[in-house]
C-alpha cells in the first residue's frame, strides 16, 4: 500500500492518488489553476454518492487544499461527510480508479462508489 499524505483537513491523499491526478489533468490538458472537486450528493444504491471532476470556478464557501501542484476543492456540505476520508487511487486485477476509504460511512454499495452515514 502507498504511504498517505496527511492535510490539515482531516482528508488525505495517497502517493497514487497525486500521481494519477497529476496525470489525469497532463493528459487531458487541465488548466493548473483548476482543482479536483471532491464533493458528495444524494443518490446511489446507498443513500450519498462520490463526485469528482476538474474545475475552475472556486466559490467562497470552498475549502481548498493544496498537495504540491494538486489541489483539492470541497464544498461545506461534502466536507462534513468526508471528514477522516483517504483518497486513493487503485489498478489492480480487479479494475482501476479513485476509492474513498471513508470511517463515516456505515453502509457501501458493491461498486463503491456509494455510502450511507
Amino acid at each position: 500500500m502507498s504511504e498517505t499524505i496527511d492535510t490539515t483537513m482531516d482528508i488525505r491523499l495517497t502517493e497514487k492518488a497525486v500521481a494519477e491526478i497529476r496525470s489525469i489533468m497532463k493528459e487531458n490538458s487541465i488548466p493548473e489553476n483548476y482543482g479536483l472537486r471532491v464533493g458528495v450528493k444524494g443518490g446511489g444504491c446507498s443513500g450519498l454518492s462520490y463526485s469528482l471532476g476538474f474545475d475552475g470556478d472556486i466559490r467562497e464557501t470552498d475549502s481548498i487544499l493544496e498537495i504540491g501542484d494538486v489541489k483539492l476543492v470541497i464544498d461545506a456540505k461534502s466536507l462534513f461527510y468526508l471528514s477522516g476520508t483517504e483518497l486513493d487511487y487503485t489498478d489492480g486485477l480487479n479494475g482501476r480508479g479513485f476509492v474513498f476509504n471513508n470511517p463515516n460511512a456505515v453502509k457501501n454499495c458493491g461498486c463503491g462508489s456509494s455510502f450511507g452515514v
